[in-house]
């Protein structure tokens, strides 16, 4: 009968713990969903440049060649692997949770209870028999074998573990999103060394055709057709000329270092073509549609992938607030003295127990958890909204930056064969005396400064071009 009354009381508390775990605190606030357009600049072309691999999407030897020596040595990306890692090693901590722990025991020790405790007297009044005495203050040696186990009810456990790998999936693809921005970084930055050489063979071959106008213009003064202020003006255009030659040189050595740096090593110098930059032909771009992005962006994928976790943990601290049952057991040896270990069964112990135990009063903190899950939710779904509208807001900026590049690169080649051709115009004009020396000057500062123009939108042109390939998703693969 009293067994039976505390297997009443017992089942009635695992009902009040299941009634007080049923009241969760509600979250009313919610995410709102904005539709992703159809079409970019209302093009209706499926076929996207992003699942070229970049190895066809490059096609510059040398380039290819450092893209491969950053995969290899970047310190950046290698430290992205090492938080794969580390997610992965999460994984096998959350799986441990679901299985049973066990364990091994071995110990030794020594009691002396005082003789006026409920111990002390019920050994005082323990009969012996002659010769099997008990020691006194006594020993104990044992060993055993235990085993705990967490029963998951509420999928609290495997929740946890599928938050894990979610998470684990969600390195993965940021180590796909810092790739292509690397691929992308490399490839800007030789682009701009490429740029920066031809922009200094053309001040090289300026100073050369300023320094003939300057002997020119000598020989003039001497011939007292022009002063010396004509002297003096050609000499500090040769002179200003030179000094942006070192100017660019600098700019080389800075972005030499910059890329050696991308790809993880000390300076040295970059293996390249420096004469057919101008004849390089940008790729045709295909931007495909919006939703492609979906599956082709890995930082999109990764934010999908750390909302589906944040749901996962909003499960996981939903369950906190529900019993949980654990389940105990052991099996071993015990005595006060190590010869009698072996003596069964006096020696032998074993326990097999099971609890329910749940919060009850004190539930401020899995409330608070509670709520801290549910709102870490709310800015995984803020930040997947964001990273998808900056990703299309990417892809619709590139387009338009394309577009009128090209048309820039036109009208500026125009104004770089026009004013080319004025030069000779203007040296010839100056012999026979029908234009003065400021014309001829001027003609040569405008057409060097718009030939350093048509390389420096050559080069924004094939950095558009492998922008627009990394926002569209290309490179990972």
């Amino acid at each position: 009968m009293y067994k039976l009354k505390i297997n009443k009381y017992a089942a009635l508390l695992g009902i009040c713990l299941v009634v007080a775990g049923c009241k969760i605190p509600a979250i009313t606030q919610q995410a709102d969903s904005r539709p992703m357009p159809e079409s970019f600049n209302n093009s209706k072309d499926t076929s996207s440049i992003a699942n070229m691999g970049w190895r066809n999407f490059f096609t510059d030897k040398n380039l290819v060649t450092l893209i491969d020596t950053a995969l290899k040595n970047n310190q950046e990306l290698a430290s992205t692997l090492q938080e794969i890692q580390i997610a992965k090693n999460e994984i096998a901590f959350r799986t441990r949770d679901l299985s049973p722990t066990v364990g091994v025991r071995v110990g030794a020790g020594i009691e002396k209870v005082g003789r006026y405790t409920s111990q002390g007297a019920g050994d005082a009044t323990t009969e012996v028999a002659p010769g099997r005495e008990f020691p006194d203050p006594l020993p104990n040696y044992g060993a055993s074998l235990y085993a705990n186990w967490e029963v998951d009810i509420w999928n609290k456990l495997h929740n946890a573990k599928k938050a894990a790998v979610t998470r684990y999936l969600a390195s993965v693809e940021g180590k796909n999103f810092v790739l292509t921005n690397l691929i992308a970084e490399v490839a800007n930055s030789y682009y701009e060394l490429l740029a920066l050489d031809n922009q200094l063979a053309i001040v090289k071959q300026n100073i050369k055709l300023q320094e003939n106008a300057l002997e020119i213009i000598k020989v003039q003064k001497e011939a007292a057709r022009v002063t010396e202020l004509a002297v003096q003006k050609f000499r500090a255009e040769v002179l200003n000329s030179k000094s942006l030659e070192f100017e660019i040189l600098q700019q080389t050595k800075e972005t030499e270092n910059k890329l050696n740096l991308l790809l993880g090593r000390y300076p040295q110098e970059i293996i390249r073509d420096r004469n057919d930059f101008i004849a390089i032909i940008p790729s045709t771009v295909s931007a495909g549609i919006p939703s492609q992005l979906l599956a082709n962006r890995p930082d999109i994928m990764q934010a999908e992938l750390k909302l589906a976790a944040a749901k996962l943990d909003v499960k996981v601290a939903r369950a906190e607030f529900y019993p949980s049952f654990g389940i105990s057991a052991a099996l071993g040896f015990q005595a006060f003295k190590p010869a009698y270990l072996v003596k069964l069964p006096e020696s032998m112990l074993y326990s097999l127990a099971g609890d329910l135990a749940g919060p009850l009063v004190n539930r401020k903190g899995i409330k608070a958890e509670f709520y801290n899950a549910n709102l870490r939710q709310l800015q995984s779904m803020y930040n997947y909204q964001r990273i998808i509208l900056n990703a299309y807001l990417e892809v619709s900026t590139q387009l338009s930056n394309i577009d009128n590049l090209q048309k820039r690169y036109a009208l500026k080649s125009q104004e770089v064969d026009a004013l080319t051709k004025s030069i000779d115009i203007s040296n010839d004009l100056f012999r026979s005396s029908r234009a003065d020396y400021l014309e001829v000057l001027m003609t040569q500062r405008d057409a060097l400064s718009s030939k350093l123009e048509l390389i420096e939108t050559k080069k924004k042109q094939l950095n558009a071009i492998t922008t627009m390939y990394q926002s569209l998703g290309g490179g990972w693969r």
